[in-house]
């Protein structure tokens, strides 16, 4: 391979990798309000974006952990904090969330999330 082939190819891979770190998502406070279900605050330092939210609701009972359900929706995420609300009834209890957030149907991050109600 000759040097300027080389160097060339260097060059792609570097600017692949710095822009790899343009866009980062962050899953924040996830709290439960009754009129409007699970509140979801993501945190976006790049470019608005559409995404999805994915959320596993798993209940904590007696020491053993049940998955109650999943809900997802789609959502517009802008530069900065956002906060999006997903419609779920939950009961008193204790509950671990596992939240995930996805574009073009890759996972951009997640999070495990404890809750009390």
């Amino acid at each position: 391979m000759s040097v300027s082939r080389c160097l060339l190819l260097l060059a792609v891979v570097f600017l692949i990798t710095l822009s790899a770190g343009c866009m980062s998502l962050a899953v924040g406070d996830v709290s439960y309000r009754n009129q409007q279900g699970l509140v979801v605050h993501v945190s976006n330092s790049g470019d608005p974006v559409d995404a999805g939210i994915q959320v596993r609701i798993y209940e904590i009972k007696d020491l053993n952990q049940r998955e109650l359900t999943v809900t997802g929706i789609p959502v517009s995420v802008k530069e900065g904090e956002n906060e999006f609300s997903l419609p779920v009834l939950l009961e008193p209890g204790t509950y671990k969330l596992y939240v995930y957030v996805t574009v073009n149907g890759e996972r951009r991050t997640a999070s495990i999330k404890d809750l009390v109600i």
